[in-house]
């Protein structure tokens, strides 16, 4: 059973590759954590193999998992892209592009077997991959005056938050990224100090 504050992705780029009629078909599988991202990968493979006949990709984004595209490139509506995603759902994967690049190898495969195809190379490709669990964090930021510093602490170090960045100047601040289904334990210990007040980060 996977919480809601946890997602799959993979670690680090992997290979597939399918053959079929003499068409080959090469899968890579991309760990991505935005659409720039996913703009620059496709340019460059897309430069990269510059002599294949299509190169297809789907992506997903977000632990969420409401963030995705699948596109053809050229090749029959639904047989590409929608079989990549497939995958990316069937794996329960996010934050991950998968681009198949076809060369055509002479004989056409028709709508079904471009479908097993393009599904078959994108299997490949995850089947190759190291898959790992994140979990979903949320950041706080708290403000508080100096001398309540180690009653903060003393919180951060029994809740264990990662700390993104802490200032001490007249007035002392801290931000902390914690596992979302902690947040609200950590908020109300936080809040119970004297003089600290959160401050609500409207960008997360």
């Amino acid at each position: 059973m996977t919480a809601e504050d946890t997602y799959k992705t993979i670690t680090e780029p992997s290979e597939g590759i399918y053959t079929e009629k003499r068409s080959k078909f090469i899968a890579i599988a991309l760990p991505v954590r935005t659409i720039d991202e996913i703009k620059v990968h496709l340019e460059t493979y897309q430069k990269k193999y510059y002599d294949a006949r299509h190169v297809c990709y789907a992506y997903m984004l977000g632990a969420a998992r409401k963030d995705f595209r699948a596109n053809d490139n050229g090749e029959p509506s639904g047989t590409a892209g929608k079989p990549i995603l497939g995958q990316i759902n069937s794996n329960e994967l996010t934050d991950i592009l998968i681009i198949v690049v076809r060369y055509f190898g002479g004989i056409k495969l028709g709508t079904s077997g471009l479908i097993v195809a393009y599904k078959a190379a994108a299997a490949e490709a995850i089947a190759a991959a190291t898959i790992i669990e994140k979990t979903v964090d949320d950041d706080v930021t708290v403000m508080f005056e100096y001398p309540f510093m180690n009653d903060i602490m003393r919180i951060v170090k029994e809740e264990e938050p990662e700390i993104l960045n802490q200032s001490y100047d007249m007035d002392c601040s801290m931000t902390l990224r914690i596992r979302r289904s902690m947040m609200p334990k950590l908020r109300a210990r936080l809040e119970k100090v004297e003089t600290a007040r959160i401050l609500d980060d409207e960008e997360n």
